[in-house]
């Protein structure tokens, strides 16, 4: 499976809960922060919930 690498670019301040806890789950607590994931649907499907807070690169 292809890995992904996931960048934080935006703030997860004023967010609804959901989002914030998807952010958690994807690894991510800081801003800049970046984690890597194997590419799965369910990173897909989290990937999709905060795209516009994420940035998304291909390793």
């Amino acid at each position: 499976m292809a890995k992904v690498k996931i960048t934080q670019v935006k703030s997860g301040i004023d967010r609804s809960k959901r989002q914030k806890l998807t952010l958690q789950a994807l690894g991510l607590r800081k801003m800049h922060a970046s984690v890597e994931h194997e590419l799965n649907p369910q990173i897909q499907g989290m990937i999709k919930k905060v795209n516009h807070l994420v940035k998304v690169e291909e390793v």
